[in-house]
């Protein structure tokens, strides 16, 4: 299907919901089939940006976010989704309309020639046998990184961080969950839970098993056939404390010296800790990978803290630094380690917030209507154009960048 099908599609689709419902999270149809209650909720948001300096020209992704002008304009994310349950059963589709539509894209999940085209974020489905024991088949994002696996719209900072990169990212397979164990029932669980959602008393896992992780920039090969696997465990305790630690690997990763051999295996190694203090917020995480693209010793290190301030209800202050360390023995002009700073300050201001107090959930609420600035500083010796020292590792600004952005969620 063309994606200015798709587009008229959804378009149809978002009419039909939005004139028969009620605004609730998201715009949501209930219906009783026999004895069971079913639920279809809408949903969508989008990211409007401005950003400009000279890290936007150089930034190390491959990509140029603009050219020759000072400030350029682009979309970050523009998505729409549903999310439908009947009973114990569920099921979800995401979609990203900034992304293409075509199986063969890089950054496409394809392997034996069974692809899903970029612009497909999240489509599976799954049944949530207990709190402790729920399961999902389909494409979703991998249990591989702490504020990878939180929603983009939910974030302190503008995006994310050079250590996105390093994560599993999204892949379709198959993943068995559990969350708030232990301690009795705390909190609502619905099968849906990607990351740590809701703030719970006790702890949660994932594991799952799919396809080589081919939408992830560290593991990018379906030339050689394997699999990928990931196993996170979690502890809350109410929104005071989470912390999590995964361990994921992508067999084959196609290491771009192996012209005749499968390469080696891409690995990390993910730990994160995140703490609610009502104004208060504190975030750190640490990436350890290894073998990326499968070049043998190519490894990157990362490390990420986070503070966040709310002034008022409307206004909060952010500061994020990241830090990685970056070393791969193949490269023709530094084979040697290199290092990369880039540290985020900034401001988060929500327009007319729906909720004035503190509390985890009332701060996502906020999120759906908000303005974000950020100044984006480079540092280290990477941060350079001198071939022999510059940043060897995946991503991250080698000069410095703003980004201010204009949010919009329902």
């Amino acid at each position: 299907m063309k994606k200015s099908s798709m587009i008229k599609l959804a378009a149809g689709a978002a009419a039909v919901l939005l004139m028969s419902t009620s605004a609730q999270a998201g715009y949501t149809m209930k219906k009783k089939v026999g004895d069971i209650d079913t639920k279809l909720t809408f949903y969508g948001f989008a990211q409007l940006e401005a950003v400009g300096g000279d890290g936007m020209k150089i930034k190390e992704s491959g990509s140029v976010a603009k050219a020759n002008s000072d400030v350029a304009f682009r979309a970050q994310r523009i998505r729409l989704g549903w999310n439908y349950v009947a009973g114990k059963a569920f099921a979800k589709v995401f979609l990203d309309f900034n992304q293409k539509n075509d199986p063969g894209d890089a950054g496409s999940d394809a392997t034996d020639g069974a692809a899903m085209p970029g612009m497909i974020k999240d489509a599976f489905v799954g049944y949530l046998a207990d709190d402790a024991f729920f399961v999902k088949l389909g494409l979703m994002k991998m249990p591989n990184g702490m504020s990878f696996t939180m929603p983009g719209w939910n974030l302190d900072i503008t995006e994310r961080g050079l250590d996105k990169s390093l994560a599993m990212e999204r892949n379709t397979g198959l993943m068995i969950s559990g969350r708030d164990i232990g301690f009795g029932n705390n909190g609502k669980v619905n099968g849906f839970e990607m990351g740590h959602e809701r703030p719970w008393i006790g702890f949660g896992y994932d594991i799952m098993v799919a396809n080589q992780a081919s939408r992830s920039a560290a593991a990018n090969s379906i030339e050689f056939g394997g699999n990928a696997y990931a196993v996170r465990g979690m502890f809350d305790y109410t929104e005071k404390l989470h912390i999590e630690a995964s361990y994921a690997v992508s067999e084959n990763a196609d290491g771009l010296n192996a012209l005749t051999t499968n390469g080696e295996d891409y690995s990390n190694y993910n730990i994160g800790i995140d703490s609610n203090l009502q104004e208060l917020s504190l975030k750190a995480e640490y990436f350890d990978a290894h073998n990326i693209t499968g070049i043998k010793n190519y490894d990157e290190q990362v490390w990420t803290a986070t503070a966040g301030y709310l002034v008022t209800p409307t206004l909060e202050l952010v500061g994020k630094h990241m830090q990685g360390t970056a070393k791969n023995p193949a490269s023709a002009t530094n084979s040697k380690s290199s290092e990369l700073g880039n540290t985020y300050l900034g401001f988060n201001f929500f327009i007319n917030p729906p909720y004035e107090g503190f509390s985890r959930m009332e701060k996502r609420n906020r999120n759906q209507h908000k303005i974000a600035f950020n100044y984006i500083v480079a540092s280290g010796n990477g941060a350079t154009e001198v071939a022999a020292d510059k940043w060897s590792g995946l991503s991250g600004y080698r000069a410095d960048a703003f980004i201010a952005q204009y949010q919009i969620k329902f």
